[in-house]
């Protein structure tokens, strides 16, 4: 794929930033970087970069805060660099823009996959929609068709839009909040209990094997995903 135009590193220790400057230098043609939250947020909107590698320990302000800023700015990629590891935290993050989580230590071939991975999903969102084929699943969102082996199955409503939802996500995993706010909107309710029922039947409907999900992956504690094959 083409380099991204610029991506923004946002990390207060010199060490790590020249780690993930490292990392990143054959994945855009130009890297800028911000030692505190307000550096950073100042670059994000006079830059624009593609994508934004975010540190959660910074000394000015809490790593989420500035991922929530980030996501009003921009509709670009960001991938989170933390020290800490719960389900807690993941959907914290998740909830708050991030697309992506990486723990420290961390490999610099496995930053550098997945920030090109974050800037494929990123520039496909944007492209026309076109048909996506998951495990033999084949769903052309501009007709809302589902089909398997030439057999179209219907959806309900909230299916189509539990599986549009996760499909256009690229892949990345969503949480129960964020799924239950793009279906169901301003309804109330428990994300979880809503989203459990739903799942089901629609695994029923479009996996091979249900009880052995291949296409809408459970991530235990936090969400659920679609595993994309374009």
């Amino acid at each position: 794929m083409d380099k991204a135009a610029s991506i923004l590193i946002i990390e207060d220790e010199p060490q790590i930033r020249v780690a993930v400057r490292d990392a990143l230098r054959e994945v855009a043609d130009r890297i800028g970087e911000a030692a505190t939250g307000a550096e950073g947020l100042h670059a994000a909107a006079s830059e624009r970069p593609e994508l934004v590698v975010l540190d959660l320990g910074l000394p000015d302000s809490a790593g989420v805060d500035v991922c929530r800023e980030l996501r009003r700015l921009l509709t670009s990629p960001i991938i989170v660099l933390s020290a800490r590891h719960s389900e807690d935290e993941k959907v914290l993050l998740l909830n708050a823009g991030a697309d992506d989580y990486v723990t420290k230590p961390f490999s610099v071939l496995e930053l550098a996959a997945r920030a090109r991975a974050q800037l494929r999903r990123a520039r496909s969102s944007a492209a026309a929609p076109s048909p996506v084929t998951l495990h033999g699943l084949t769903i052309e969102p501009a007709t809302r068709r589902v089909d398997r082996d030439g057999r179209q199955i219907h959806l309900t409503p909230i299916e189509w839009q539990i599986l549009h939802t996760l499909v256009t996500a690229g892949g990345r995993t969503l949480t129960h909040q964020q799924i239950f706010d793009a279906v169901w909107s301003r309804q109330f309710g428990s994300p979880q209990q809503y989203l459990r029922v739903h799942i089901t039947n629609l695994r029923r409907k479009i996996e091979s094997d249900p009880a052995s999900p291949r296409i809408v992956i459970t991530e235990p504690g936090v969400g659920y995903r679609a595993d994309v094959v374009r």
